[in-house]
């Protein structure tokens, strides 16, 4: 059964048989059936081709403009790759009336294999589920719940100095995941159990004080997003290997409660999310983990409205989060496209509160000299481009350390995290001292 498990969704033999029989299955619905005039089937094709880019650029107008629900437009080439999906159905359905039975059966099929491979480059876009684990959630359903043996003792020390520091005895080859509730003693939320990412180090008998990374997933989605499409122990283990067994401890908080909620990572009417982060989050990682309280050593950082949050939480609290990795950050949070509809729904009649809690806005009356800031953006994802050189001249004006690079060859997809997270911890490592 393992080997089913680890069959690759975003390359490998089941990616290249999703596009050979996707692209039969499109040339069958194209034929003509048996009985049909070849020029009545090519007005019916054509037909078909238009009404599907019509539904699909009618309904993701819908859900942006209308029903908000989503903040930002959908990739393009997601929406393009959702279209044959749509035609291949309407095609299909015409096939059905005056056919045979085979005849229905065999473009029914045709339609399923056009609509998987759809969904097969639709997945590899945002490369979420890399293998048929992660689309099954198997391997998540593995991680066990944090155990008391891995948590700091009562009244025990961060550990033992970084700098210098070196291990007495073997380490472990790499990292463990767990999990964990984190409960909203302070802003009341009710979250979603936290994913912790623990180094080799943290299993020495002088085990160091280790630096701390707070990652934040994108929306809609969740904290396993960062283990999955974020290939988060993958990353962690690699730059472990490359300093001694030592990364930071890895905690992936969820600030929204649901796939689909989206409370901006602010407090606001939505919910207390920046409380949360700030004081829930900040308080049970310093009193549970073996880490450094020092904060100097802290970071938060994430994926799209993780980005975002990310630099929320080191413009808002520099002295929690004094270095912050956006990857694909909007320049201000948003539930809607409209930002009236935004501020209506978080600050009902009172806009100021809602611009006062924006970074482009606490960046201009604040310096941040001494932060950090590495950004990324996909090149073929503009807006987003757009955002990040938005947000770069803000930062480096009000005195962060800036990174920013726009990766080539991606769009708004988890590659433009994987691409870069490992530079992204060497500027981190840089910060906090860490040699390779």
């Amino acid at each position: 059964m393992d080997w089913f498990l680890d069959v690759r969704l975003t390359d490998g033999p089941l990616y290249w048989t999703a596009l050979v029989l996707g692209l039969a299955g499109a040339a069958y619905l194209l034929l003509p059936p048996p009985k049909s005039g070849g020029r009545r089937w090519i007005f019916r094709v054509t037909a078909a081709s238009a009404a599907a880019f019509a539904l699909v650029a009618g309904i993701h107008w819908a859900l942006i403009n209308v029903f908000s629900v989503f903040p930002e437009n959908i990739p393009d080439t997601v929406l393009l790759w959702v279209v044959p999906a749509v035609g291949a159905v309407l095609l299909g359905l015409m096939r059905l009336p005056r056919s045979s039975w085979r005849s229905r059966g065999t473009g029914i099929i045709a339609a399923l294999l056009v609509v998987a491979l759809s969904s097969v480059q639709i997945n590899a876009y945002f490369g979420l589920n890399r293998t048929v684990s992660d689309l099954l959630g198997t391997a998540l359903s593995r991680i066990p719940t944090l155990e008391p043996a891995l948590m700091r003792q009562a009244g025990g020390s961060d550990g033992a100095p970084l700098l210098g520091w070196s291990p007495q005895g073997e380490l472990p080859a790499g990292g463990v995941l767990r999990k964990s509730a984190i409960p909203g003693t302070a802003s009341g939320m009710d979250s979603r159990e936290a994913y912790i990412y623990l180094p080799p180090a943290y299993f020495a008998p002088n085990r160091p004080a280790l630096p701390v990374l707070v990652l934040i997933a994108g929306q809609p989605g969740g904290p396993a997003d960062w283990l999955t499409g974020g290939s988060l122990q993958e990353h962690l283990d690699s730059f472990a290997a490359s300093h001694g067994g030592v990364a930071p401890v890895v905690v992936v908080p969820d600030p929204n409660g649901s796939q689909s909620a989206n409370t901006m990572c602010m407090d606001s009417r939505i919910a207390r999310a920046d409380t949360y982060l700030s004081q829930d989050v900040a308080q049970w990682i310093s009193t549970t983990l073996t880490v450094d309280t020092n904060h100097s050593r802290w970071a938060a950082g994430g994926f799209s409205f993780g980005g975002t949050c990310a630099v929320q939480l080191a413009t808002r609290h520099p002295e929690l989060f004094p270095a912050a990795l956006a990857f694909s950050a909007e320049a201000e949070p948003a539930i809607a496209k409209e930002r009236q509809k935004t501020i209506e729904a978080s600050f009902p009649g009172d806009p100021e509160a809602f611009n006062r809690q924006t970074p482009l806005a606490i960046m201009k009356q604040q310096r941040f000299d001494g932060s950090g800031l590495y950004l990324t953006a996909g090149q073929d994802d503009p807006e987003f481009v757009g955002y990040l050189r938005t947000l770069a001249a803000a930062a480096k004006d009000a005195g962060f350390t800036v990174r920013s690079y726009e990766v080539e060859h991606t769009g708004h997809s988890w590659d433009t995290s994987s691409r870069r997270i490992s530079d992204a911890l060497h500027f981190l490592a840089d910060r906090w001292g860490l040699q390779q």
